[in-house]
C-alpha cells in the first residue's frame, strides 16, 4: 500500500533550484529553426544552444511548439509526411538534417522517452537488449546480458527486475515501465536523451524517482525535457526555454527565468496567468 504521508511529501515538497553552473559546451544549436505542418507554421526561427550534460527545460502552454522542437532533434517529424523544417541544428558541430546523414543511426544517438511508457510486448531483457541487437553492439551474449544489466543499473531499475528479466515489461508498474524506457534509450548509447512529458502518466513517488535519474544521467547524457509542470522544471534542470505561440521568447539559467525573467509573457506563464 503506498504510504499516504509519503506521496503528500514528494507532492509537496519545496522547490530548491539547481545552482547556476559554469557555461556549458554547445551540443546541440538550432538555428533559424521553423516547422510547417503543411500551410500552417507551428515554430517561428527558433534559436537556441543546449549545453552538454545539462538538463534544458522547454516549457509553455500547450500547442506552443515545445514538443514539435524537440521532435526536430531526432528528426521524428521525419515521419509525418505534410512537416517541413526549415533551419539548421546541429549536434557536435554536425549537421542533423544533412541528406547524407544515416536517420537510424541519428536516432540511436539521440534517444527518445515518451510521455506514456510504452515497453515493448517482450521480456524485460529483451526489451533493452532490442537495440544492442540490432546496431550490432554486441559480440556475445555474455556482451549482450552485461549492455543489459548496465542499462537497468543506470535506470535504477535493475534490483527491482534482476530476478525476473524473462517476464514481460509490460506487467512493470507504470513508473517501472518508464524507467525500463529509459534503460532501452540508454542502452543504445546514445549521447542525448529526450524526454516529451516523461512524468505526466505517473503518480507523485515515481515521479520523483525519474526526477532524481534524470540529476544522474545528466552526468553522462545531454538531456531535454518537455514539462507542463513548471515545480518539476525548476528542480530538475540547469537551463529553461519558454516557447509562446511557436516563438522562443526567452532563454536562460533556471532560476533566473524563474525568478527575474526579461519578458513579460514569461513572467505571467510562471505565475499563473495564462497557460
Amino acid at each position: 500500500m503506498v504510504n499516504m504521508s509519503e506521496t503528500m511529501s514528494v507532492a509537496t515538497r519545496a522547490v530548491t533550484y539547481p545552482h547556476v553552473e559554469e557555461p556549458a559546451a554547445i551540443k546541440i544549436r538550432a538555428e533559424n529553426v521553423s516547422v510547417f505542418y503543411g500551410p500552417k507554421q507551428a515554430l517561428f526561427n527558433v534559436n537556441l544552444d543546449i549545453g552538454a550534460n545539462q538538463v534544458t527545460a522547454l516549457i509553455g502552454p500547450s500547442g506552443c511548439g515545445k514538443s514539435t522542437f524537440l521532435r526536430c532533434m531526432n528528426r521524428m517529424n521525419d515521419v509525418i509526411p505534410i512537416c517541413r523544417v526549415e533551419g539548421s541544428i546541429t549536434i557536435d558541430d554536425s549537421d542533423i538534417y544533412a541528406s547524407s546523414l544515416d536517420v537510424v543511426e541519428l536516432r540511436a544517438r539521440v534517444g527518445m522517452v515518451f510521455q506514456k511508457p510504452n515497453p515493448f510486448p517482450k521480456s524485460i531483457f529483451d526489451n533493452v537488449a532490442y537495440g544492442p541487437r540490432i546496431h550490432g553492439f554486441a559480440s556475445c551474449k555474455a556482451d549482450l546480458e552485461e549492455i543489459v544489466s548496465a542499462s537497468l543499473q543506470k535506470a535504477g531499475l535493475w534490483n527491482e527486475v534482476k530476478d525476473r528479466l524473462d517476464q514481460p515489461g509490460t506487467g512493470l508498474s507504470g513508473g517501472q515501465q518508464q524507467r525500463l524506457c529509459i534503460a532501452r534509450a540508454i542502452a543504445v548509447k546514445p549521447d542525448v536523451i529526450l524526454m516529451d512529458e516523461p512524468c505526466s502518466a505517473l503518480d507523485p513517488i515515481a515521479t520523483a524517482k525519474i526526477e532524481e535519474l534524470m540529476d544522474e544521467l545528466r552526468q553522462q547524457y545531454t538531456i531535454v525535457i518537455v514539462t507542463h509542470s513548471m515545480q518539476q522544471a525548476a528542480r530538475v534542470s540547469q537551463r529553461t526555454a519558454f516557447f509562446h505561440l511557436g516563438t522562443l521568447v526567452e532563454e536562460g539559467d533556471t532560476p533566473t527565468i524563474f525568478q527575474s525573467p526579461v519578458d513579460p509573457r514569461t513572467q505571467d506563464y510562471i505565475t499563473g496567468r495564462f497557460g
